[in-house]
């Protein structure tokens, strides 16, 4: 997809959308998009081995049957800039036309209080654009549309903006540790997308957010941050990846409310973009049990051919839907006209969906 392509209303089957006062909004569209993925990989034989869970377990329970592992090569700021040179190409786009990076990956980043934004911005040669850095963990991509888009309508000089980042958050999993065990499938990997001023097709529509901040200390690393700093101590007790201190109280929270929250940021997104949640053609989702992806599904009206379960790589992060979004351009699944809606969860907890009108 070039940025030469072009398409009137008619053609490319999106409905207008209205600005606030009434008069039509400027239009953002979303003219390319890739992912970055690591040669290595670890199976479900590898994960059941590590953590002491049956292998059917894992592939059946987790929905894992491998993921993507980053070797030392892959920093997080390199895999955003291997999916964003990727993207660049496909839109055919010199990096000096990017007027914006808006960095969407992860917080655990090459260093420590430091901004992978600006290092992209470098090493893509994207000298004429300002770069900054977004953080609602996995669920920054589907916030991070939202946020380009806006800036993108009330700042006349923004024409392309760059949406990139990397996810290295498997070195975060010790499989000994019990208590983290519903974030096994975190895998490593980059996205990118490319969204444009007045581009007619792929329009980004509108989004939906909810937060529930009971949960924000639910799922941490316990030390390395100001309340407990790197020690002797913490580093031979193994807190510098995720444990949940109490998982009790997550199951309660998470069972009773996620699956709800996800249906309404999805409907929510879908009716303030002028649809119905019956028109949803696409749903871009991250990867979960495979009991709880099909339960929302299911809550949606949703069919299973109507996403698409990504058990052969894992959980990345925020660049889940992109990747979703690419399998399903393989698959021949996207056709003008569709309502696609990407839609996440990021540990804190903040669910978000961001609607598009594909074509």
């Amino acid at each position: 997809m070039s940025l030469e392509q072009n398409a009137s209303q008619e053609q490319s089957g999106f409905r207008a959308i209205e600005g606030e006062n009434g008069g039509q909004a400027t239009t953002i569209g979303l003219v390319a998009f890739a992912t970055y993925l690591p040669e290595q990989v670890q199976d479900a034989a590898y994960i059941a081995e590590q953590s002491g869970i049956p292998e059917e377990v894992v592939r059946k329970k987790l929905g894992i049957e491998q993921k993507r592992r980053a070797s030392y090569e892959d920093q997080t700021s390199v895999m955003a800039v291997r999916a964003a040179q990727r993207v660049l190409e496909l839109a055919a786009l010199e990096p000096g036309e990017i007027d914006l990076v808006l960095y969407s990956g992860s917080m655990h980043k090459d260093f420590y209080v430091w901004s992978a934004a600006n290092r992209i911005q470098h090493l893509l040669g994207a000298k004429n654009a300002y770069a900054f850095e977004l953080a609602a963990l996995c669920t920054t991509n589907v916030l991070a549309l939202k946020v380009a888009r806006d800036l993108m309508r009330s700042d006349t000089r923004l024409h392309t903006v760059l949406i990139c980042g990397g996810h290295r958050t498997a070195d975060l999993i010790d499989f000994r540790e019990a208590s983290s065990r519903f974030l096994f499938n975190l895998s490593d990997g980059g996205s990118a997308m490319l969204l444009r001023r007045d581009y007619a097709l792929n329009q980004v529509l509108d989004s939906a957010f909810i937060t529930d901040g009971s949960l924000a200390e639910d799922v941490i690393i316990p030390a390395g941050g100001t309340r407990r700093p790197t020690s002797r101590e913490t580093l031979e007790q193994g807190l510098h990846t995720f444990h949940i201190p109490d998982t009790e109280h997550l199951r309660q929270g998470l069972d009773l409310i996620s699956e709800q929250r996800f249906v309404q940021v999805v409907s929510d997104a879908v009716e303030r973009s002028g649809y119905r949640v019956e028109d949803v053609d696409l749903l871009a989702i991250n990867h979960m049990k495979p009991s709880m992806h099909r339960r929302i599904l299911s809550m949606l009206h949703l069919s299973e051919e109507q996403s698409i379960y990504l058990s052969d790589y894992g959980h990345i992060g925020a660049p889940d839907q992109v990747l979703a979004l690419e399998l399903a351009q393989q698959r021949d699944m996207l056709r003008p006209g569709q309502l696609v809606v990407l839609a996440s969860a990021g540990l804190g907890f903040t669910w978000g969906a961001t609607a598009l009108r594909w074509g």
